[in-house]
């Protein structure tokens, strides 16, 4: 978190301490404090906001990559499989072919 744009720490907070006028605290010097409480929990609020959209953000491309992950995963299957078809294929291929040339060498009959 951006420390730097708070106003007051936890602890100035916790140690502040209110001159007393003859009627109590006094108004003004009580709410300057109070507005700097307010600054830096709106400010606060802000960088929560923020951080929790950047984390919504990260999470949809993660499940975008993972979903990326799976299709590819699923691409390389099928083409191993297609492959392995494809080996088969053209080994019957070559034996058909070379079936059909020693007839052709050898003549019909045999």
């Amino acid at each position: 978190m951006d420390k730097d744009n708070f106003n007051l720490s936890p602890r100035e907070i916790l140690d502040k301490e209110f001159k007393i006028d003859t009627r109590g605290f006094r108004i003004k010097e009580v709410d300057a404090f109070l507005d700097l409480i307010i600054e830096d929990y709106e400010h606060y609020d802000k960088v929560i906001r923020d951080y929790e959209k950047e984390k919504a953000d990260l999470q949809d491309e993660i499940l975008a990559l993972k979903q990326e992950i799976r299709n590819l995963k699923t691409s390389i299957e099928i083409a191993k499989t297609e492959g392995e078809d494809n080996k088969n294929v053209s080994s019957i291929d070559v034996l058909k072919r070379l079936s059909q040339l020693e007839k052709i060498v050898y003549g019909k009959d045999e």
